[in-house]
């Protein structure tokens, strides 16, 4: 039984919660509805952990068009922990 997991679109996204087999589908649908709210900067929240799920993200957001750039965020906003987006319209 999967359960329903309320996402807040506010420019911060933690994994945490998700399969990490949900991630592709997951991080491109957030973009998109960033995008709709005029949201051009985001946080992904991976963990840092052995660092699987940050190698996924990374992947995945060097194959979305709508990407600018992406690096890891600074000691305030969770570190290696964490990957700040800027996207593009």
């Amino acid at each position: 039984m999967e359960r329903e997991v309320h996402i807040e679109i506010n420019g911060v996204l933690d994994l945490h919660p998700f399969r990490p087999e949900d991630l592709s589908t997951l991080i491109d649908e957030y973009i998109n509805v960033c995008l709709e709210k005029k949201i051009y900067h985001i946080r992904l929240i991976h963990g840092k952990g052995i660092g699987n799920i940050r190698r996924s993200v990374h992947s995945l957001l060097e194959r979305n068009p709508h990407v600018v750039s992406y690096q890891l965020a600074d000691a305030g906003g969770g570190s290696w922990g964490a990957t700040v987006v800027t996207l593009r319209d």
